[in-house]
């Protein structure tokens, strides 16, 4: 069983409501790691793997992804020495990563039959995910920062084949790397490239109306399971649950455009207000349902569909 979590807790099995902790079980190897990751990133990350141990310029990637929905690549390193510089570390990735796309886009297409072309990625989403058992206090820090694309994952297991992942979040206070790398022009050109999103950017252009429609439609959706979690990316703002997305919204001068996750055929939808846009090109949106939003006439209706992807 894997369990993904977003805080720290102790796991118990519930033996006739007796709680008894699991003892944790260290994992011996990295590449024990590695194998549990590469065999389920579409669960715990939403990715898809291209390559294990993919080589460049003299440097071994543990394991590179994909990330289909934000059409970026994304660098992950399996880690046990927990004194190592993963602030270092990560930008070293990202600056190999952005000078060498092409050997990047190259390997993507030898392992897979889609056939990516450079304009088909966007390079300021390029990530990287460091994975270990632990981290010291000193390597968070490091790397909480609101625009940097360089993530800290923990993984621990447990008796009765049980395994908890957990992202450690970013503060809600984190300040700017940019101050820190005013004076290196090379990590200045990598912050330069990569763009860390927030809410702020979609709301820039948006009137109050706008605005204020958002905030309700957020409110909604987030009080519908205490799991989903807002991710902004480059065209929307994801609402996600255990790396899904649930819906998606995408706010426009004078009103949101509000996506919902869910296959054709698939949304039960009596008073047919969502568009099918199963057979459209080029819609930003996840899923095959769409739904231009002026006012908040019919939110209640439309969190009865939202519901049906949790």
């Amino acid at each position: 069983m894997i369990i993904l979590n977003t805080i720290a807790m102790a796991i118990y099995n519930n033996n006739a409501n007796n709680l008894i902790v699991l003892k944790e079980k260290t994992f011996k190897l990295e590449k024990d790691i590695q194998k549990l990751f590469e065999a389920n990133l579409p669960v715990i990350m939403g990715l898809e793997k291209v390559k294990s141990e993919f080589t460049i310029k003299n440097k071994r990637i543990d394991t590179l992804a994909f990330d289909i929905q934000t059409k970026s690549f994304v660098i992950i390193e399996y880690k046990r020495d927990r004194n190592s510089s993963v602030i270092d570390q990560g930008f070293a990735y990202l600056n190999l990563l952005l000078q060498y796309r092409a050997d990047f886009i190259l390997e993507y297409n030898e392992c897979h039959k889609n056939q990516l072309k450079r304009d088909d990625i966007d390079w300021s989403q390029t990530k990287v995910i460091f994975v270990a058992g632990g981290f010291t206090d000193n390597q968070r820090e490091s790397v909480n920062f609101k625009d940097i694309t360089i993530e800290l994952w923990e993984v621990k297991q447990f008796e009765n084949d049980i395994v908890s992942i957990q992202q450690i979040k970013k503060s809600a206070s984190a300040e700017s790397i940019k101050a820190i790398t005013a004076k290196n022009s090379a990590l200045q050109e990598i912050t330069k490239e990569i763009k860390v999103y927030s809410e702020e950017d979609h709301l820039l252009r948006s009137t109050d109306e706008a605005r204020e429609l958002y905030e309700n439609f957020k409110e909604a959706i987030i009080g519908l399971s205490p799991d989903i979690e807002i991710k902004p990316q480059k065209y929307y703002i994801a609402f996600k649950k255990a790396n899904s997305n649930v819906v998606d919204i995408e706010i426009q001068k004078n009103s949101i455009k509000l996506g919902i996750n869910m296959k054709q055929g698939q949304l039960d939808d009596p008073k047919k207000l969502m568009r099918d846009v199963s057979v459209l090109k080029g819609h930003s949106l996840n899923g095959d349902y769409e739904l231009r939003i002026e006012n908040d006439n019919n939110l209640e209706y439309i969190m009865s569909l939202v519901k049906q992807t949790l």
